[in-house]
């Protein structure tokens, strides 16, 4: 009448290993990593800007602009490709309104990308 668990034997063998692996890579790391930093190691990376310590410090707002650019246009990217895809193997009613939607699509972002060109948001002086 007891619970039969040895079903759950390679589910505990698998948490077992994983939980070996990353403990014995943390250690790992912690043992071989190099543990002088230098100038070039600690100084600000990627972001544009230095590292501060108030997060209510000023700092210039184009940096966001140029970023929901990037997201936008990376996220029509990621559109496209399913959408291609999927094109080919729709019935051709179907597929020339799907290539009308995704012109319009295109268009709205193109529009889009042009006002941001006009207003100087790509501009980095």
């Amino acid at each position: 009448m007891g619970l039969d668990l040895t079903n759950y034997l390679p589910i505990i063998i698998f948490f077992g290993i994983a939980t070996a692996l990353g403990a014995g890579f943390i250690l790992a790391a912690w043992v071989l990593a190099p543990k002088k930093p230098d100038k070039e190691k600690v100084s600000a990376y990627e972001c544009g800007f230095n590292a501060f310590d108030d997060a209510r410090m000023k700092f210039d707002v184009r940096f966001y602009l140029v970023s929901i650019l990037f997201i936008i246009f990376d996220l029509e990217v990621a559109f496209l490709f399913p959408w291609a895809v999927a094109l080919k193997r729709m019935p051709p009613e179907t597929a020339q309104f799907a290539f009308w939607s995704m012109m319009a699509f295109l268009g709205v972002l193109t529009v889009g990308f042009i006002y941001e060109w006009m207003k100087g948001a790509l501009e980095w002086e």
